[in-house]
């Protein structure tokens, strides 16, 4: 199981939201690069990065950053937040991101997502609310539930699901096991929890399922709830 750590981009600064509202925008950084390097250095391979701002905007808007952290680290790196068009996912290949998160028109056009899986490292995004897919930035809720869109991109080529529990993101009430599965089994692709993880519990609970492909973690690091390199040594099957 892979841990990701999370940077989310607001207005250039690294920030968390509390249940994906942006006007509960905490800024951890002005210097998102400089929180990606210490990723690297407590033994991360992977960072997880979302354009929010790009989210409600549907484009590019923190451009800046993402080449600050792509020019600075080596870790591999996944990116979503407003990435629409086939255009938009050329250049941030371009620019060295290892992996794009399709979310919002995952539920308004799989034809176009399934078409990109094709041919680009593609992710697709399921962010729910009470089981039913949340998009635009979060800011609607769909009619369709979350098993059935997961159920829409079985054997279509996408990499990985990163599933998050809208509910739970942001306010360290710990990781929905539940739900997480429920996306890896309608879906057999890999599947990547996210929302609510609070500490090395959430980790423990993930990993004992032997059916999780990743976690992302964001405000328990930023808060301190959780010791990043002891979950990472837990992983690594180092500890415990």
């Amino acid at each position: 199981m892979e841990i990701l750590p999370a940077i989310d981009l607001k207005d250039g600064k690294c920030v968390r939201l509390t249940k994906g509202l942006m006007e509960s925008a905490k800024i951890y950084s002005d210097e998102p690069w400089q929180i990606a390097k210490r990723f690297e250095d407590m033994g991360a391979k992977w960072l997880h990065v979302v354009d929010l701002n790009g989210a409600f905007a549907g484009e590019p808007k923190n451009l800046e950053q993402i080449e600050k952290i792509r020019a600075n680290t080596s870790l591999k790196m996944e990116l979503g937040g407003g990435i629409r068009d086939e255009e938009t996912i050329k250049r941030y290949l371009d620019l060295g991101i290892d992996r794009l998160i399709l979310g919002s028109i995952a539920v308004k056009d799989p034809a176009f997502v399934k078409a990109m899986a094709a041919k680009y490292p593609i992710a697709v995004g399921i962010d729910a609310i009470d089981g039913y897919v949340a998009v635009e930035g979060w800011a609607k809720t769909s009619t369709m539930k979350a098993t059935d869109l997961a159920r829409e991109f079985a054997r279509s080529g996408v990499e990985a699901i990163i599933c998050t529990d809208v509910g739970r993101d942001g306010t360290l009430s710990g990781v929905n096991v539940e739900f997480t599965l429920s996306i890896a089994e309608a879906s057999g692709i890999d599947t990547i929890a996210s929302g609510g993880v609070r500490g090395i519990q959430d980790i423990e609970a993930l990993l004992k399922t032997g059916k999780i492909a990743g976690v992302i973690v964001g405000k328990a690091f930023y808060e301190g709830t959780i010791d990043l390199e002891e979950a990472f040594r837990l992983v690594r099957g180092e500890r415990g």
